[in-house]
């Protein structure tokens, strides 16, 4: 099968297209066909060297496929109610920027009806982070205020539509006034250009002073200290990522006296029964708001997969909204 592979870490151009042998299942696995794979930043940090492979994961970049069911665990696709020939998306720990591409059973949800093969690549990583990050870890309920970093990031633009859809207010930031438009578009209550205002302060302005109750933070470093003063009594930061650096300094006698909660994940590593969990949870609860249209996918380009190094330049300009996808 072809593959993009990292030929040594560094920039997008060291990812190249390259023959690799078919994977095959193994128990509780299946194999897919891929239509399309969707593009993250882990891919970007992988291919720097900053981010490497969990044990016994492909060292393929790629966490999200979408495509048809080849073969598979009979027993497992049986309890699944898979078949081949279904179109189905999946999250995998790697691997997916291939023609073929192995996945737990339990990480691969149906299509959704509507939806292209491009599309449906578009939302296992961003739909299971941010169902496990803000109403998991984070717990957002119907009529708190979410305030989402980077709202048209993949994560961001999912992060959005999702808390709106299940009725909580939004509030997100972003680097532009355009960008700012996009968040709004997507359902955003209010959205904050952060290289013009404070965010905090504008948090706070918009809350009348009481500050939001959960953040989803891609950014951390200096972020932090803003972020714990703009935090509502018993609010939450869940911190995902760390474009801003691995250091914080923050005011903890706010954390005592408004009871704040401060935690985190990585998804990537967790184990194949956590991660069903959630996939079980996104089919019952999430998949019909993208089969009614209330949450869509947001794919801002594609490429074919030769075209893998410009899909990762494109990514590291922070210039898209939403998604980045390559096809097969």
């Amino acid at each position: 099968m072809q593959a993009v592979e990292i030929r040594e870490p560094g920039a997008p151009e060291v990812l190249r297209l390259a023959e690799r042998p078919q994977p095959q299942a193994g128990a509780g696995e299946v194999l897919l066909r891929v239509t399309a794979s969707g593009v993250n930043r882990p891919d970007v940090m992988q291919r720097k060297g900053l981010y490497p492979a969990p044990p016994g994961a492909s060292d393929l970049p790629g966490l999200e496929v979408a495509g048809e069911v080849i073969s598979g665990d009979a027993a497992a696709m049986a309890q699944a109610g898979l078949k081949p020939g279904d179109a189905v998306c999946a999250l995998v720990a790697g691997g997916g920027y291939a023609q073929y591409c192995v996945a737990p059973v339990a990480q691969c949800l149906p299509v959704p009806q509507g939806l292209s093969p491009v599309e449906a690549a578009s939302l296992p990583e961003t739909f299971f982070t941010v169902w496990s990050n803000v109403f998991d870890r984070g717990a957002l309920q119907p009529g708190e205020t979410l305030l989402v970093q980077g709202g048209t990031s993949g994560i961001g633009v999912t992060a959005i539509q999702m808390a709106k859809a299940l009725g909580a207010r939004v509030i997100a930031t972003a680097g532009s006034a355009d960008k700012c438009a996009a968040c709004l578009k997507l359902g955003a209550d209010h959205a904050i250009n952060y290289r013009e205002q404070d965010f905090a302060a504008e948090a706070l302005r918009l809350t009348g002073g009481r500050g939001v109750d959960v953040i989803l933070d891609m950014v951390a470093g200096d972020y932090v200290a803003r972020e714990v003063d703009c935090l509502a009594e018993d609010g939450r930061l869940v911190i995902i990522a760390l474009q801003g650096g691995v250091k914080a300094g923050f005011n903890a006698a706010r954390v005592l006296t408004r009871r704040l909660h401060i935690t985190g994940s990585t998804l990537r590593p967790r184990p194949v029964e956590f991660k069903g969990k959630i996939a079980a949870a996104l089919r019952e609860t999430v998949w019909p708001l993208i089969e009614s249209g209330t949450i869509r996918p947001v794919v801002h380009a594609t490429f074919l997969a030769a075209e893998a190094a410009q899909a990762h330049a494109l990514m590291e300009s922070s210039q898209h909204v939403g998604k980045i996808v390559l096809t097969w």
